[in-house]
């Protein structure tokens, strides 16, 4: 067994073991001790990958700062609209780095912090020396402005803002402190976002991930047509003009646009089960897909640019 395939099972198997024996960071926390996301799995930001790419060099080339006088930030902070992809770069740094990826979803831990407020110590003290015994790992903490995050569904201002900065604060430093660990955030709310997260030590590069309109999201939409085709091991698609298919259409982002890809694919599945003849997915069949979404859209409130890039 290498040393790489003993680290990932070291990780897997502490971080099991601290989700198990405390419930907060269980809540809060997952753990992909072998992410596997390439550059050529993300469609287009260019931008935003040279940059996560740079500061996985802390690990992977670490004496290449030096050599240029200088060092790696203390953390990045990704900025962009939900589904731009900033999880999936995030993954894409652990994959370069070689480490293990843990996701903390801070809006879940803040509400975590306000029901266990009476062990917020100890559930300090537990991250801290859990993160000393891992591995070389990349710790991404999703959704800085907590309070505003789509996961509570609505504005949250009735949240004990102080003492939860407090404890985030010391939970973000915590991670920066040990050696060997890269730190990564993200919001879809930088405008309201707490200058005390971008202080020095803490994210210190902030990163912009806006795709291309339209080339970012054909490339994203290429990727994830090759990848149905090579789970379902065949032609799925006529050729297909996706600069075509998206034009018309701004407003979903890079996540919407893969589920409406995927809404297509399904609706051939149903077909199939009932014996029809469900034939090559067609512009014409995306298109439809698009205007059932503009439709739907007109009925439902929503934040701007909601999605998921996965």
């Amino acid at each position: 067994m290498d040393d790489l395939r003993i680290q990932r099972e070291r990780a897997h198997n502490l971080w099991t073991s601290v989700q198990r024996k405390t419930p907060p960071l269980g809540a809060a926390t997952t753990l992909d001790p072998n992410p596997q996301v390439e550059p050529d799995q993300i469609g287009g930001l260019a931008h935003a990958q040279e940059e996560v790419v740079t500061y996985a060099c802390a690990l992977t080339n670490p004496e290449l700062y030096e050599s240029w006088g200088t060092f790696p930030p203390s953390g990045l902070l990704l900025i962009g609209h939900p589904g731009t992809g900033k999880a999936l770069l995030a993954a894409a740094m652990a994959t370069r780095a070689r480490t293990p990826f843990l996701r903390v979803e801070l809006p879940r831990l803040a509400l975590e912090i306000v029901h266990h407020a009476g062990k917020a110590g100890d559930l300090l003290d537990t991250w801290s020396q859990a993160l000393q015994e891992m591995p070389p790992l990349s710790v991404f903490f999703h959704e800085l402005e907590f309070s505003q995050a789509q996961a509570f569904g609505f504005s949250r201002p009735d949240l004990p803002i102080g003492p939860i900065m407090d404890f985030l604060l010391e939970f973000i430093e915590r991670a920066i402190a040990v050696p060997d660990t890269l730190v990564v955030g993200s919001t879809t709310n930088p405008v309201t976002l707490r200058h005390a997260f971008l202080a020095p030590g803490r994210f210190e590069r902030v990163v912009e991930v806006t795709p291309k309109f339209p080339e970012d999201i054909v490339a994203a939409l290429e990727i994830h047509s090759r990848a149905a085709e090579k789970r379902a091991g065949r032609s799925l698609f006529d050729p297909v003009d996706w600069t075509e298919v998206v034009r018309p259409l701004q407003e979903p982002s890079i996540g919407e646009w893969i589920r409406l890809m995927h809404g297509v694919l399904r609706r051939k599945a149903r077909r199939e089960s009932t014996g029809e003849e469900a034939g090559l997915v067609t512009a014409e069949e995306l298109s439809a897909e698009v205007e059932r979404f503009k439709k739907a859209q007109g009925r439902i409130s929503r934040p701007e640019g909601s999605g998921t890039y996965v």
